[in-house]
């Protein structure tokens, strides 16, 4: 063998990983949350037991969707691994633009997966998208500032109860202010969180033939109660805030409550980031005094694998490590119970320890009150409860979001938000042959 070949074949003999596959080094596009930033912060866990190395693509919610979807419609190939959700998961499994993820080993135990998160992650009865973490909504508060207040939140409060008590918090001359509520542009952003509203109002975004309702008195009403809860108890600059800034405002204790996703609890009730985080407590999301539908949505911060991948079995390997009860069992060794991924495995919330964490109940209670199918108290021909299943939804809501920010910054009123909105979800429809 000449010199030259026998350095290409202990070339070739490094590069084989501990599973007997070539190493191969996997591109991740994933969303700035604390979650996925401490994921990365442990990758060497992954590289050192597969041998496979990862570059990250690390963005903000709206950017991240954007270039994913992007990405996958022109098959551009950036990216091995894509953090999305159960808005796209099914939507683009029935476009063939995702792998399935069927074939993941015995002991990987998907039938321990969560039914909704499974459900919402599956087409036609195969998975295609393996849950980080899992979440529905609800209501994070400062129990120092509701005592000083006088007032006690019930575990299952009304938005009559959630207005009082925003009410009863503000305190301005202090920048402490009663609420925090989603005002950023985004179908994922404002619109998953006055979606929900809405839907608690007795409001929904269509009737049985398709046509847009949010002309009618109940979207006036719910985006009404929305906008003034936020403008007259809110911080200021909430048109700009989505899920990442109202986190950091209600940890340097500017919140009196936040009514968000239920995977901000860890963080909230985290002593190294949070400074009230010994003054927390937990409510389910509202509902309106006589509607039976709680503000609560679904949904899952998931990672598929692109059709046209040249590196699938490397990428398998790495959603089967993030998303495995090992990576929950290493987080906890490192971070505390408290810091786990939540939401995704049942057998999470039959472990005593998690138990004993102060929102694991009501975490899992919220995600399973959660019905995408019944999403509304009216009728509907759509699935998803902070979105409508369909692929025009992306750019109805995103536009719909514009406005809605807008209104929240004072540059229109709740009627002209809601008119617009009305006309560009119609005229969309329309040409999308509903």
């Amino acid at each position: 063998m000449s010199l030259k070949n026998a350095l290409c074949a202990v070339t070739a003999l490094t590069l084989i990983t501990t599973t007997g596959a070539f190493a191969e080094t996997i591109t991740i596009a994933t969303v700035n949350n604390g979650d996925m930033i401490r994921m990365q912060g442990l990758t060497e866990d992954f590289t050192k037991k597969t041998g496979h190395d990862v570059e990250w693509v690390t963005l903000e919610e709206n950017v991240l969707r954007q270039r994913v979807t992007q990405d996958i419609a022109a098959k551009g190939g950036q990216f091995d691994v894509l953090t999305i959700g159960m808005y796209e998961t099914p939507i683009w499994a029935g476009n063939e633009w995702l792998v399935s993820l069927d074939d993941l080993p015995a002991s990987y135990d998907a039938d321990d997966i969560l039914p909704a998160m499974r459900a919402g992650l599956s087409h036609d009865g195969s998975l295609y998208a393996a849950p980080f973490y899992g979440e529905s909504s609800m209501i994070m508060y400062r129990t120092d500032l509701m005592e000083k207040a006088g007032l006690t939140m019930p575990d299952a409060p009304t938005w009559s109860d959630v207005e009082a008590a925003a009410k009863g918090m503000t305190d301005k001359d202090n920048e402490i202010y009663g609420i925090c509520l989603r005002g950023k542009a985004g179908w994922g952003e404002n619109m998953a969180f006055i979606t929900t509203v809405a839907n608690s109002f007795g409001a929904r975004w269509f009737d049985e033939n398709w046509k847009p309702q949010l002309d009618t008195p109940e979207w006036k009403e719910a985006v009404s109660f929305y906008n003034n809860l936020l403008t007259t108890y809110g911080p200021p600059g909430a048109s700009t805030n989505g899920f990442n800034e109202n986190l950091a405002l209600f940890q340097q204790g500017k919140c009196g409550m936040w009514i968000d996703a239920t995977v901000a609890a860890s963080f909230v009730t985290n002593p190294d980031d949070s400074t009230v985080a010994d003054k927390v407590g937990f409510a389910l999301a509202p509902n309106k005094e006589g509607v039976d539908k709680r503000s609560n949505w679904l949904w899952a911060w998931a990672l598929a694998i692109p059709a046209g991948t040249q590196k699938e079995a490397a990428a398998k390997q790495f959603i089967e490590w993030a998303t495995s009860k090992d990576y929950i069992e290493l987080v906890a060794s490192k971070e505390g119970w408290a810091n786990v991924p939540p939401g995704a495995r049942t057998s999470l919330y039959q472990n005593p320890e998690y138990q004993k964490v102060p929102f694991a109940a009501m975490t899992l209670e919220s995600i399973n009150a959660a019905n995408p199918d019944s999403p509304t108290v009216k009728p509907v021909p759509y699935v998803g409860i902070q979105y409508v299943a369909i692929p025009e939804w992306a750019g109805i809501g995103t536009a719909a979001g514009q406005e809605f920010s807008a209104m929240v910054a004072g540059q229109q009123t709740v009627d002209e938000a809601l008119a617009k909105a009305q006309a560009n979800t119609a005229e969309e429809m329309e040409a999308a042959g509903y």
